[in-house]
């Protein structure tokens, strides 16, 4: 495909996505009693995730080398990160089963439209923007009180994007598995706990626990790595793991989504 066609389509799919929100918003916003109910929501569920943080830090003032402040980064930016998933990950990706289940996929690849994105990003839900705004608040008061340049924030952009990229390629290879196995919602629970560990800096784990997290589940390039580039202490290495990761999660959904339609049989095969 030569530039000026890959930029047309760009800004076709762009102009689709933006449809896809407006309309998955104004459905959305007819219930803004739900807004106003999933923010308190997340006001609790924070204040509960803070007050936990507290509790490990009244024995000894730091955590895994990290102070309370900088501990605060990283819970701020895994609460933006949940924040991405209810609002963009959970109510598309979530679904998938039930296209298979019902056969309602059959209409998706029929439309003239790549699968994978509009199955990715067909539906937002404003129950993920309190969580997102809280995470970006928590972030920044914990910048302030480390006395960090507003620049400093920027330095996490990169590392926060990338480790999007990675939840949600872990997150579309488990859930394109339903093809096989249509009932899943357990597996894709247990990763969303798993996921929690992200609360915490990784170092704060024993020696075992640091690896998995790190080569096995890689919920240290979620929040610690973001967290450390706003320090000043990210290292290349890190975000060219980072890097590498999310080009390999990227490829791995997009094959895996492929492959598994192969043996997707339609509602009226």
């Amino acid at each position: 495909m030569s530039i000026p066609a890959a930029i047309r389509t760009g800004r076709r799919y762009a102009r689709t996505l933006a449809r896809f929100w407006h309309a998955a918003l104004a459905c959305e916003m007819e219930y803004r009693l739900n807004f106003v109910l999933a923010a308190a929501n997340s006001m609790l569920t924070l204040a509960g995730a803070i007050f936990g943080l507290h509790l490990l830090f009244r024995s000894t003032g730091r955590l895994g080398g990290w102070t309370w402040d900088q501990a605060l980064l990283v819970a701020g930016i895994f609460t933006l990160l949940e924040g991405i998933t209810a609002g963009v990950l959970s109510p598309n990706l979530g679904r998938i089963v039930d296209h298979v289940r019902k056969g309602t996929l059959d209409f998706v690849l029929l439309k003239p439209i790549d699968s994978q994105f509009w199955i990715s990003l067909r539906q937002v839900s404003v129950w993920g923007f309190p969580n997102v705004l809280l995470g970006a608040l928590v972030v920044a008061y914990a910048a302030w009180r480390l006395r960090l340049p507003p620049a400093a924030l920027v330095r996490a952009v990169l590392p926060l994007l990338l480790g999007i990229v990675i939840l949600y390629g872990l997150w579309f290879l488990l859930a394109s598995t339903c093809i096989w196995f249509v009932k899943i919602h357990n597996v894709t629970a247990l990763l969303r706990n798993c996921l929690e560990a992200g609360r915490f800096p990784v170092s704060a784990f024993p020696r075992t626990y640091r690896f998995l997290l790190t080569f096995v589940l890689p919920v240290a390039f979620l929040t610690t790595v973001p967290a450390q580039a706003i320090l000043g202490h990210g290292r290349t290495r890190d975000l060219a793991s980072a890097a590498v990761l999310a080009l390999c999660f990227s490829l791995l959904s997009r094959r895996f989504w492929l492959f598994s339609l192969r043996y997707y049989s339609s509602a009226s095969s």
